[in-house]
């Protein structure tokens, strides 16, 4: 049985000795470049390079990158959705394109993978108005001893990678290879596109050789290979299992479910699918509050979908009989012995994750209690309408449905979910209008999705007001560590329009003089009014000029740096205002705790 770790490794070393520089992860949370939340693609963070700047590692390049997509939380509980996934990738810029990849990854497939060549099929682009059939790719395949009666041509919608709704962004024709599970197909004409379910896809090489145009496209000066292919679900492949939740990724946080909740995890099917649910929400708010960039739960932006994935598990943890605390065994396993190579930051930061999930447990469950009263009040107000319309009308029919703008509000303004909603409801005899409820929760999703396609490692917007108040965090951390210590580092950050929060390590609470002495020395930079400079460099020339950074985490081997003369000295992905003089009057609001060994300070910029 290959491992999540074997499986990295072997994708890594397989493509180092083809001439690529493994350029490391970057950040889950997006760098506002894309216009998304979080990176749920492997490729998106180098769409710059795609569409030809130079990248400072060279034009062959390769990776392992963590993803968060969460369009479909609701899906999560059965055998292969996920919230978090890790997508290798590999990369040209300019360099080899279709000749060498196909072979490239015939071999990976068959002698790294040990996958019978003798049972490998792919589909290639079939052509359109646009652009050209891909016969190059076929006849590549052919001359690897791939027959033309497993080559099989599809359309746009299967055999074409863009970006939908955008102009501008690269895009081309892809090669995706498939494997039959079994050897008996469903009719004359079974393929990867008949929907039997027979064969499985393993991965796919994009051939970036157009951008988009408002009206079709255009070929692009460098032609770029762009190849993704999902580490859980080849681990799942390759162990030959059905069940995304029995690889190493998950199984010894289900193992420790099953031990706490006494519940089978094959036998039990609503136990399973609470699980499921725990095990995947949990790991992916590890993933987020331990980013470089963590975030921690609220109610607006990125941290509200991780508020929505935490609260999510809390209530399973409900259906499967435990105790909500259990959430942090569940996640002591993914920091300890799933990711603790890979992603040595949550190993660092385990104490403060595991804190920030039981304030928010501790929160959910006091919003369990109020929620509880309100669903009660619903119930009571129902018996006494029936009440009195029945003395009006002995014939009168009792209602018994709770409305679904009753549940939706109980759901928006008291956090309480509508599936406690109905369970709660049948209990008494009562059931929930879900289609008035799944109406007013699509009239709220309309209205918030805006709010949901920019963050950038705690910015809830990219205006000129946020991006003025990121800059100040800046000044703020190193006003924190000239004054206050040189071991202070951020543990968190949260922007908006209107104000900043910080949250920083520090053993006790902040006096009211050091407070002052710290606006004061940020006022300070804002009035000399300091050009805010960036340059790209390897991390070892980060080190070495003294940038603040996790420098244990895992970078990429270039980094962006931003230097507000010598006094701020950061790596960080932006962005940022130009000069401090932009910024207005800085003055810090609160202090408080916010876990064991953490403070955080609110502030105001002032115009």
């Amino acid at each position: 049985m290959i491992t999540s770790k074997e499986l990295r490794k072997k994708w890594i070393e397989f493509y180092e000795s083809k001439g690529h520089v493994n350029i490391g992860a970057v950040s889950l949370i997006g760098d506002g470049s894309t216009g998304v939340m979080f990176n749920v693609a492997g490729m998106q963070p180098l769409m710059p390079y795609l569409l030809g700047k130079q990248h400072p590692a060279g034009t062959r390049l390769c990776n392992v990158q963590g993803c968060v997509r969460t369009l479909d939380i609701e899906s999560v509980g059965d055998a292969s959705h996920f919230t978090f996934f890790e997508m290798m990738g590999n990369w040209s810029l300019g360099d080899y394109f279709k000749e060498e990849k196909t072979a490239w990854s015939l071999e990976l497939l068959t002698q790294g993978f040990g996958l019978d060549k003798e049972k490998i099929c792919s589909t290639v682009f079939e052509g359109n108005d646009s652009a050209p059939r891909d016969d190059q790719t076929a006849e590549y395949l052919k001359a690897l001893g791939i027959p033309a009666e497993r080559i099989f041509y599809l359309p746009k919608k299967d055999n074409w990678w863009e970006l939908e709704g955008t102009v501008g962004t690269p895009c081309g024709p892809d090669n995706e290879w498939f494997y039959p599970r079994h050897d008996t197909p469903c009719g004359p004409k079974c393929g990867p596109d008949c929907g039997c379910g027979r064969y499985v896809e393993i991965g796919n090489d994009v051939y970036m050789q157009y951008r988009k145009l408002a009206d079709g496209y255009e070929l692009l000066d460098n032609k770029n290979v762009d190849t993704g292919f999902g580490l859980d679900r080849m681990l799942l492949f390759l162990n030959n299992l059905s069940d995304g939740y029995k690889t190493d990724l998950f199984w010894g946080a289900i193992e420790y479910l099953k031990k706490v909740s006494g519940k089978d995890y094959d036998s039990d099917t609503e136990a399973q699918k609470a699980m499921r649910i725990i095990a995947d929400h949990t790991r992916t708010g590890v993933m987020l509050i331990g980013d470089i960039n963590g975030i921690l739960p609220s109610n607006t932006g990125a941290g509200y979908i991780l508020r929505r994935l935490l609260r999510r598990a809390i209530r399973y943890c409900r259906t499967l009989g435990v105790n909500s605390r259990e959430m942090l065994g569940v996640a002591s396993v993914f920091i300890d012995e799933v990711y603790n190579e890979a992603y040595p930051l949550l190993v660092e930061k385990k104490a403060y994750i595991l804190d920030e999930m039981q304030k928010e447990i501790e929160r959910f469950e006091a919003t369990l209690e109020k929620g509880i009263k309100e669903f009660d009040k619903c119930i009571n107000g129902l018996e006494r309408k029936n009440e009195f319309m029945r003395k009006q009308n002995p014939d009168y029919v009792a209602e018994t449905v709770i409305g679904g703008k009753q549940a939706f509000r109980l759901y928006d303004t008291y956090g309480f979910p509508v599936e406690l909603t109905a369970e709660l409801a049948t209990e008494k005899g009562y059931n929930v209008d879900m289609v008035g409820f799944n109406e007013a929760f699509k009239e709220h999703q309309e209205k918030s999705k805006a709010n949901l396609t920019s963050a950038k490692g705690g910015m809830e917007s990219r205006s000129d007001a946020a991006i003025h108040y990121h800059t100040a965090t800046h000044l703020l951390n190193a006003a924190l560590k000239t004054l206050l210590g040189e071991d202070i580092n951020q543990k968190g950050s949260n922007i908006n329009d209107e104000r900043m929060r910080f949250d920083f390590n520090f053993p006790r609470p902040v006096t009211e003089e050091e407070l002052k002495n710290l606006e004061n020395l940020v006022n300070e930079k804002i009035r000399e009014d300091i050009p805010v400079v960036c340059k790209e460099m390897s991390l070892e020339e980060a080190r070495a000029q003294s940038f603040v950074g996790v420098f244990s985490s895992k970078y990429g081997e270039q980094v962006k740096t931003y230097s507000i003369g010598e006094f701020s000295k950061e790596i960080c992905g932006g962005p940022h205002a130009e000069r401090t003089g932009e910024l207005g009057t800085f003055k810090i609001v609160k202090e408080q705790s916010c876990g064991a060994g953490i403070r955080r300070i609110k502030a105001v910029l002032q115009k």
